[in-house]
């Protein structure tokens, strides 16, 4: 008799890591992170729950292959979007990052404190080191600048896609901010108001990395 995992012969697999990663990544775009459940998952590849766990063995082992699949292709659209200084490498590696999370509902939430070893990451990781090493920074300050971008990064689109989609599955009203700064005394923020309640991410992003950028330059 065959299993849930293991078809009767002749009969493709319903299983697999692959088909997994990439059926949790459509269930997450369908329905955001707090839906996907292993039982859901399991459901929605019609297996058993117990099936899943061949090959994932937490919910948190899951959502590290997630986060290495959103990684997948990073690396390769920065090269083909930069030149060869230091400074534009490193923004475009950052640009690519985001634009991978965007890309997937909750995808920085998916992201968020995972360990992902896999090639992707690891790839991203030791591009983004070697750019810094090869600037001339040393190897500790080439490290700790890939956890800065990454932080970042991470971050800021949580931030981001939060900010996007709102606790109602709607965007969040930037007229809440302007409403209690008009209400208080609060002349330094209503000064900066018109930037606090913009929507526009990716003026905000480019600014952060900005001072990410220049703020290593003055280091080196």
């Amino acid at each position: 008799m065959s299993s849930p995992s293991s078809p009767a012969r002749g009969r493709p697999a319903r299983i697999d890591r692959e088909r997994t990663v990439r059926t949790a990544l459509d269930l997450l775009d369908r329905s955001g992170l707090d839906a996907l459940t292993m039982r859901r998952l399991a459901d929605a590849m019609d297996v058993q729950a117990g099936a899943l766990y061949r090959y994932f063995a937490t919910k948190q082992d899951l959502l590290a292959a997630m986060a290495e699949r959103m990684m997948d292709g990073v690396v390769d659209a920065a090269a083909g979007t930069c030149g060869g200084d230091w400074s534009e490498r490193l923004t475009a590696l950052a640009r690519a990052m985001r634009a991978a999370l965007l890309s997937r509902r909750d995808g920085a939430r998916v992201f968020a404190g995972t360990h992902s070893t896999g090639a992707n990451m690891l790839g991203f990781a030791d591009t983004v080191v070697g750019v810094m090493r090869a600037a001339g920074f040393p190897d500790d300050d080439a490290a700790r600048a890939l956890y800065t971008l990454a932080n970042f990064t991470v971050g800021h689109t949580l931030e981001e896609q939060a900010a996007l989609q709102g606790e109602n599955d709607g965007p969040a009203d930037p007229g809440l901010l302007a409403d209690a700064v008009a209400g208080g005394t609060y002349a330094h923020l209503a000064a900066g108001l018109p930037a606090l309640t913009s929507t526009d991410f990716t003026r905000l992003f480019e600014f952060g990395l900005n001072l990410i950028v220049e703020g290593l330059r003055a280091r080196r």
